[in-house]
């Protein structure tokens, strides 16, 4: 399980690059409020589990506020990504049964595998809701598909 983990969420850093790029390739995309407010949804989430699984606080109020730019966003991406990968990389196994207390959702007690898996999903949802703005300010929108992924992504030297 720890190996499909961790690829999900390799996916989700590629996926989310690739719709950053298609956004700033287009100046009324970019500076589109709607787009860019499911953009930093997609992060703050992100940033809130990472938190959670590394039990450090989060200052929901300051996470809330939509960057100035583009580049500004892309930068919490970037963070996050990084961050999110070190963690997953560093799991094992028997790591993925801890139970995660989540304080927004009360009563709510998801493994740590459970939690992971809400996270790529989540993300997932918005995506696509990004990707029908696209087309609706009249853009083609990139195709971010897990099976897309995993047939380009450079394969380990091991996988022959």
């Amino acid at each position: 399980m720890i190996e499909m983990i961790q690829s999900l969420f390799h996916h989700q850093e590629w996926a989310d690059t690739t719709l950053l790029r298609a956004v700033q390739a287009h100046v009324d995309a970019e500076k589109d409020s709607q787009l860019r407010s499911t953009l930093h949804h997609i992060v703050t989430v992100q940033r809130a589990f990472l938190s959670l699984f590394l039990e450090r606080p989060f200052d929901m109020q300051k996470e809330l506020q939509v960057p100035a730019s583009l580049a500004e966003e892309e930068r919490l991406f970037i963070d996050t990504h990084r961050e999110e990968l070190s963690f997953v990389t560093s799991l094992g196994e028997s790591d993925l049964a801890r139970v995660i207390e989540m304080p927004w959702i009360p009563g709510a007690r998801p493994s740590l595998a459970e939690a992971l898996i809400q996270v790529v999903m989540h993300s997932q949802n918005h995506r696509g809701q990004c990707l029908s703005r696209l087309r609706t300010l009249g853009r083609t929108p990139p195709t971010l598909d897990f099976i897309i992924w995993l047939k380009d992504r450079p394969r380990p030297p091991s996988a022959g």
